[in-house]
């Protein structure tokens, strides 16, 4: 649902444009093996220079299969995704802490409250001197 505080298309200057370099997006395997559409898709800060950031599934995954990225989330242009499913263009144009899901038969549809995904790292804070002699 759109109203003036919540853009949903990329005509506001601050909600597109921050994907300058990067042309790929991870893609679930059941888009491709399976056939299905895509109806869940979210922008994270992109990893490298060539990654928009953008993460599309099926909506079929489940959290053993999300867990495996490297198996199961493969890299595809956004070119080839628009050749898929055009209305794809308009939404891939967003920046980054945006999320989209659409029901089947339905239209695309911001959501505002997932908790998008962010890499795990491993850090140790101190101010032990010690620590740091080994």
């Amino acid at each position: 649902m759109s109203d003036a505080t919540t853009p949903e298309t990329p005509s506001s200057g601050n909600e597109t444009g921050q994907t300058k370099s990067g042309f790929l997006a991870l893609v679930s395997r059941l888009i491709f093996e399976e056939k299905l559409p895509v109806r869940f898709m979210y922008k994270s800060v992109p990893e490298h220079l060539n990654d928009t950031g953008w993460r599309l599934f099926s909506g079929y995954e489940d959290d053993d299969y999300l867990q495996d990225e490297v198996t199961n989330l493969v890299p595809v242009p956004l070119e080839k995704l628009y050749g898929m499913d055009e209305s794809l263009r308009e939404k891939l144009a967003f920046n980054a802490g945006t999320v989209w899901e659409r029901q089947p038969g339905s239209v695309w549809e911001r959501v505002y409250d997932f908790r998008i995904p962010s890499p795990s790292v491993d850090v140790t804070i101190t101010n032990d001197p010690e620590q740091f002699k080994n």
